[in-house]
């Protein structure tokens, strides 16, 4: 988060993995589980009346087939003419009554306790009619009718409850419950009716069966409840011992990046007001990884801890921050902007002094959300984010504390380098690269002696200057390719005007330091010149004087090289600020150009003839050729001319040119000088950089 600026794309992919944590609805889960334990109960008491019920009525059924296997005994004998042996019928049925077609008695056995007032037909268990010729009384003793009517009954209509009521009104006494009632089989052989009384006896143990039942129910119910309450408690527990471990930061013990980017846009959501104003801050501890260095990751943890400490103790409660790495992301409310930068500087300040044996640097990128409908519905706080982290990079260089406010430009900036970074290799692909040529002179004749090759992006909206995109591709390393790519199109124009018949003259091309890496370069400009067919004394290899502070035994090897394949090789930007003269001691060099800070307005014109009729002397003393860049005035020529400096490059001669332009130049005896290219040069040609993006 802190090297570099994410594209939208990568803000988009991070969003999709972003983990969106949902707080569970443990009360609703309790509501729902207590209404499913209401109607489980509900449930288990059906469940009982149902089951009552059922073992009624089977042992009625079975009452009621038993007395009519008694009524079709007796019916047989009678049909058959025997003799019916009442006594023997007695007593294998008990007790019962045998009544004829007028009402008459027959024959009795035991007490008559018929309710004829309570009385029903038979119906099976599915509806369908028992039998035509069967029906149950009550029991004068006991009052009970099964529950077995037919369509005609109307008497006993509650028999279920009553049942229930009969079932359970005895529970908890030490006495059976008798449930007695007679059943009747009519239109026998000899008109007579068969009246049985069917005895239902509910034991104890039926008691103890139906209790037992009823409670294993209401304890599996019970259990489920208490567990599906248990189980919503420890998941509500462990969400919020896992929302922790998320959300902590265990450098600081407090908060990360993923809680600030989830509760950071809740926050924005919640405060979706226009007068809800909000910006977002990167603050970042410059050169952590120094401190860390130099001390240890325990205490450079240590020091993290205390500047989120020392931050939010300096902000609102309300305010939000969090820790990655060495930054701090932070989203504060404000009510105005000079406000807020006065409040990031008052807290930068403390941050300083953090330490009583340190002085530290802290950096801020602040970008401010608009108070847009937008902003409720997708307040894409990582963007924002991403924009504060633009602004602060844009200071980065300096090291040094301060604040930055992203602005339209930056984001234009970043735009422009996605842009080239995408279009670099179909630009090569395309050749939409330009070489322009600037010679140099000879300054005591005023003839033609080089010329450097620079570089100018021919896109469709127009040229594009070397310092727009050159500094992209060195920090991408898609520099070596414009390298290969120029000294392959420098060659190729050489060929071309050898061929023609000019006088031509060599032309240097500047190499970046970032392919001295490449133990083989000197073999691969070899391989790409040949390829092209052009003179190796045609072709002088450039190299920055930053070049020369990497590794100087592997730089020392590819010059080497170069000059045994018969290529010049020249230090440019001499004194540009490097220990030139160590340099110079140890790299066996050609030819030394003077920077052009040499001659951009001294106000100690003596002191600076000194240096450079010094510089020019050393160079001669060395066997160098020396060539001095961005010369615009004739006093100066006069100068360099007097001191003898071999050849002299700069907008008092020539701007870079077209390839065709430059061939004119050769053909032309004399140049075109212009005696006022000081002045015109910042209105015609700003920005004409080498490869390397230098200024000439």
């Amino acid at each position: 988060m802190d090297s570099k600026v994410m594209t939208k794309e990568e803000i988009k992919r991070n969003k999709k993995k972003a983990l969106k944590l949902r707080k569970p609805h443990v009360v609703g889960a309790i509501i729902f589980y207590f209404f499913m334990f209401v109607f489980m109960s509900a449930v288990l008491s059906l469940a009982m009346v149902v089951f009552t019920t059922h073992y009624l009525l089977s042992r009625a059924y079975s009452e009621i087939d038993y007395a009519m296997s008694m009524a079709k005994i007796y019916d047989s004998s009678v049909a058959e003419g025997k003799q019916v042996d009442y006594e023997l019928l007695s007593q294998a049925i008990g007790t019962y009554k045998i009544v004829d077609n007028e009402g008459n008695v027959k024959f009795t056995n035991g007490e008559d306790t018929i309710d004829m007032t309570k009385s029903s037909s038979v119906s099976s268990f599915d509806g369908t009619p028992y039998s035509q010729h069967v029906r149950i009384y009550g029991d004068t003793n006991t009052g009970y009718l099964p529950p077995v009517m037919g369509d005609d009954s109307v008497v006993n209509a509650n028999f279920e409850s009553d049942d229930i009521s009969l079932f359970f009104s005895t529970l908890g006494k030490s006495e059976d419950l008798d449930l007695s009632f007679w059943v009747g089989v009519e239109d026998l052989a000899d008109g007579s009716t068969f009246f049985y009384r069917a005895e239902m006896t509910i034991t104890t143990l039926d008691y103890v069966f139906s209790i037992i039942f009823a409670a294993v129910i209401g304890i599996v119910i019970l259990v489920l409840f208490v567990v599906l309450i248990v189980n919503s408690i420890t998941h509500l527990a462990s969400h919020r011992r896992m929302t922790k471990l998320l959300f902590m930061d265990y450098v600081s013990d407090n908060h990360n990046w993923m809680w600030f980017l989830i509760k950071g846009e809740e926050k924005l959501r919640k405060f979706s007001s226009r007068k809800s104003k909000f910006a977002v801050v990167n603050l970042v501890f410059v050169k952590f990884r120094n401190y860390v260095l130099c001390h240890s990751v325990e205490e450079g943890e240590e020091m993290l801890a205390k500047v989120y400490k020392t931050i939010t103790e300096n902000i609102d409660r309300k305010d939000m921050c969090a820790r990655t790495s060495s930054s701090f992301p932070m989203l504060i409310k404000y009510t105005d902007e000079n406000d807020l930068k006065m409040r990031i500087h008052s807290i930068i300040s403390k941050l300083e002094k953090v330490d009583s044996n340190h002085r530290f640097n802290f950096q801020a990128g602040i970008d401010f959300i608009p108070a847009t409908p937008e902003r409720n519905r997708d307040p894409q706080l990582e963007m924002y984010y991403n924009n504060a982290c633009a602004a602060r990079i844009s200071i980065s260089d300096s090291g040094e504390s301060g604040i930055a406010v992203f602005d339209r430009k930056l984001l234009n900036d970043q735009k422009w380098i996605d842009n080239v970074n995408e279009r670099q290799q179909s630009a090569i692909d395309k050749e939409e690269f330009i070489v322009y040529y600037q010679p140099k002179y000879d300054p005591r004749t005023d003839k033609l002696m080089g010329a450097e090759a620079l570089v100018r992006w021919q896109t469709e909206t127009g040229i594009v200057p070397p310092g727009k995109f050159i500094p992209i591709f060195e920090e991408s390393g898609f520099i070596t390719e414009l390298d290969h790519y120029m000294i392959r199109h420098v060659a190729r124009d050489q060929k071309r005007w050898v061929d023609a018949g000019y006088e031509c003259v060599p032309v240097s091309v500047n190499v970046s330091r970032a392919h001295f890496v490449e133990s083989d370069l000197a073999e691969q400009i070899r391989d790409i010149i040949d390829s092209e067919g052009c003179p190796h004394n045609l072709v002088e290899i450039e190299l920055t004087e930053s070049a020369f502070f990497d590794d100087k035994n592997a730089l020392l090897h590819t010059i080497s090289n170069l000059q045994q394949y018969g290529f010049a090789v020249s230090m440019d930007d001499f004194g540009a600020g490097y220990s030139s003269l160590n340099s110079l001691k140890d790299l066996p060099l050609n030819v030394l150009k003077l920077d052009a800070g040499f001659f951009r307005g001294s106000d100690d014109q003596e002191r600076e003839h000194i240096v450079v009729k010094e510089a020019i002397r050393l160079a001669k003393g060395l066997n160098m050729v020396t060539v001095a860049e961005g010369v615009e005035d004739k006093a100066q020529v006069d100068f360099l001319a007097a001191e003898g400096c071999d050849m002299i490059q700069g907008y008092y001669y020539a701007k870079p040119m077209p390839a065709d332009d430059y061939v004119t130049r050769m053909s032309s005896a004399q140049p075109e000088v212009t005696e006022d290219a000081g002045e015109s040069s910042d209105i015609s040609e700003p920005g004409d950089v080498s490869v390397t993006g230098e200024e000439q």
